[in-house]
Parts: structure tokens; C-alpha cells; sequence
């Protein structure tokens, strides 16, 4: 047993060196104050499914993880998990009081302890977090390569604001050439740059704290959420990521016999995306005043109407499970298509807005270099 390595029915030494450092980059997950991150969970619970389909035991299961383990952090961490399972409780308990897991998961553990379906809601939850992981790794794949591209022409134009344009200045302040407006313009562009350009990265720091500061305060998520939704295209794109997130959860969940409005419950605590948090909200109440799913569902025009018809066709049909289903992989190819898209037009959109800046302060140095050319002429 010592000899055996769990990872390696993941993954493969050869696999890991095809991925580039970028990628691997892309796929690492900053989570701040939390030990078991999402990249964390989806490889605990796929391990695990392998381990339990192989007819382990859960305790044995643990164990093998936690030998697997290279971190003294995550090595104590499921062996405080095992010692839990060998003091006699069981596996949805040891999850509700590690605050590294949500209520959304351990109900759903419970409900295959209880209808002797483990391995299998292991095996979708570990689907469900390497969704999840995916998705988010195809917003950053999006947003990567545009915005390294912005940064650095945001960096080209404050030089020549910095740098090039003063020495024009210098030049007409000695020739005595009157300015056009569009260079005034840019030269007092570049002399607020000048004098005030230091407190740009300070500013920026210090929302990069406060966002960090007040990101599980309620009004803050929700004006950060609001404003992300009414961005062209991104703000789709976002919500169209949490839609794909909400469909696989509840599929899941439909999948475990959890009744609809304990599932719009639980669903609502693991999503993290408050125009979606206020719809489920709704959708909970008109549920809890008699009105079926698809009806408290049509009153937010979150959800489409699309969706609405589907949820309909699932409700009179009894088919709620492969309803949801199809829905969650609807999402999850539009997730993939609009992700590719917006890079496709990010990056070109990004050079021609820099490119016009750029001409304009060229442009606006080389008028008056031909009136002065005249005067010397």
C-alpha cells in the first residue's frame, strides 16, 4: 500500500508536462482564508469515487487520500476527518461541522448515505466542482489575454504622455508656436499625469482592499454583481456562467429525490451571484404561496424563457432530473462558445481603441511641428 499513488488515477505524469505554465497558472485557485478550495474539492471527490466504486471502505477511503497527501495542513486535515468517521459519525456529519464545506454538499452526501447511493453523489459532485473549475477557467482564458494586452498599452500610452510629449513641449514652449486645442489638450493630459499620475495605483490598491475588505457584506456584492450584469456582453456572459452552475446543481440535487424547494434552498447558498440569490429568493416564495416551479420561475427574466418552457414541459412530464440536465449541458457548451467569442473580440476591440489614442497624441505632437517647420521656412 505504501507504494500506491492516488493522483495517478487522475492524472498522468505525461499529462501534466503538456500543460504550459499558463495554463497551469489559469487553473491554480487564490482563495483567501479557505483551505479546501474548489480545484481542492474537485479532486477529493473524484478520488473518492474511485476509491468508493472500487468498493473501499469510507474510512479505508480517507485514509488512502490523507496518505497521498505532500502538505502537513491537508494531512492533518483528513486526519481530523478520519478520526471523525472511526468516533462513529457519519460522513455528512464529519462535513457539517468542517466549515470547509457548504450545507449544499452535505445534505447531499446525506442523502446518499441515507439512500445507500454514495459513490455516485460523490462522483457527481466531483463533476459538479470540475464544471464549475472549468468555467471559471474559461472566463480567466477570456479575460487573460485582452487585459495583458490592455495593461500594456495603457503602459505605451503613459509613456508617451510621460516621456515623449514633454520634450514637444519644451520644443513649442522655445519656437513660440501657438498650440491647436487638441494639443493643449494632451499636454495638460500629460502634466496631470506628471503630477497626479502616483495616485492611479494607489487608488486601484486601495479598491483592490476594500473589495476584499467588504466582499461577503451584502451591499457590496450586490453593486459589484449589478454593475457586472449591465457590461455589453460580459455581463451575459457572467450570468450565463451562474445559470450553467444553478442547472447542474439542481439536477443533482433532483437527481438525490431532494424535494424542489429545498433544492431552490440549497442552491441559493452555494451560488454567489446576487441578481441570480434575489431571483431564487423569489422563486422559493412564490413556491412556499402554491405556484409550481415554472410560474415562480417566469417572473425573472433571468431565467429566459427558454428555460421557463423546458422547467414546464419537466414539471407535466415528470422528468425533472433529465430536464435539468440537458439544460446544465446547454449552458455549459454556451459557456465554452461565448468564452472563445469573447477573447475573438476583446483583443481586437482593445488595439483599435488603444490605436486611436496613440494617433490622437501623435496627430496632436505633429500640428504644430508643421507650423513650425513654416516659420523656420
Amino acid at each position: 500500500m505504501s507504494g500506491f499513488k492516488l493522483e495517478h488515477t487522475i492524472t498522468t505524469p505525461k499529462e501534466t508536462e503538456q500543460k504550459d505554465w499558463l495554463q497551469e497558472l489559469l487553473q491554480k485557485e487564490v482563495s483567501f482564508g479557505k483551505l479546501f478550495g474548489n480545484k481542492r474539492k474537485e479532486d477529493f471527490y473524484s478520488e473518492l469515487a474511485v476509491l468508493l466504486k472500487a468498493g473501499i471502505q469510507l474510512k479505508d477511503a480517507i485514509t488512502l487520500i490523507q496518505g497521498s497527501q505532500k502538505k502537513e495542513k491537508y494531512i492533518g486535515f483528513f486526519e481530523g476527518m478520519s478520526n471523525s468517521l472511526i468516533a462513529g459519525n457519519s460522513f455528512h456529519e464529519v462535513l457539517e461541522h468542517m466549515n470547509e464545506f457548504t450545507e449544499y454538499e452535505y445534505h447531499s452526501i446525506r442523502i446518499g448515505e441515507e439512500t445507500g447511493t454514495l459513490p455516485r453523489i460523490v462522483e457527481e459532485l466531483g463533476q459538479f466542482y470540475q464544471r464549475k473549475n472549468e468555467q471559471r477557467r474559461n472566463l480567466l482564458n477570456a479575460l487573460t489575454y485582452p487585459l495583458i494586452i490592455l495593461c500594456t498599452a495603457i503602459l505605451v500610452v503613459v509613456f508617451m504622455l510621460r516621456m515623449v510629449v514633454p520634450m514637444f513641449e519644451d520644443i513649442f514652449k522655445q519656437n513660440g508656436v501657438e498650440l491647436p486645442g487638441i494639443t493643449k489638450m494632451i499636454i495638460s493630459a500629460s502634466n496631470f499625469i506628471r503630477d497626479y499620475g502616483w495616485t492611479l495605483p494607489v487608488t486601484i490598491l486601495l479598491l483592490f482592499v476594500l473589495g476584499k475588505v467588504n466582499s461577503k457584506k451584502d451591499w457590496y456584492r450586490t453593486g459589484k454583481d449589478r454593475i457586472m450584469k449591465r457590461i455589453p456582453y460580459l455581463g451575459s456572459f457572467i450570468t450565463t456562467v451562474h445559470l450553467a452552475q444553478f442547472t447542474q446543481a439542481v439536477e443533482l440535487l433532483t437527481s438525490s429525490k431532494v424535494p424542489m424547494l429545498n433544492s431552490m434552498q440549497l442552491v441559493n447558498k452555494m451560488i454567489s451571484f446576487q441578481p441570480l440569490n434575489q431571483a431564487l429568493t423569489q422563486v422559493e416564495e412564490n413556491i412556499l404561496k402554491g405556484k409550481s416551479l415554472h410560474e415562480s420561475m417566469a417572473k425573472n427574466p433571468i431565467f429566459g424563457p427558454k428555460m421557463v418552457s423546458l422547467v414546464k414541459v419537466a414539471e407535466e412530464t415528470n422528468q425533472t432530473e433529465y430536464i435539468f440536465k440537458r439544460l446544465s449541458d446547454q449552458y455549459a457548451l454556451e459557456v465554452q462558445q461565448k468564452s472563445k467569442l469573447l477573447s475573438t473580440l476583446m483583443e481586437p476591440l482593445i488595439i483599435v481603441v488603444i490605436g486611436i489614442f496613440v494617433g490622437v497624441i501623435l496627430v496632436s505632437m505633429y500640428l504644430p511641428m508643421f507650423k513650425l517647420s513654416s516659420v523656420v521656412g
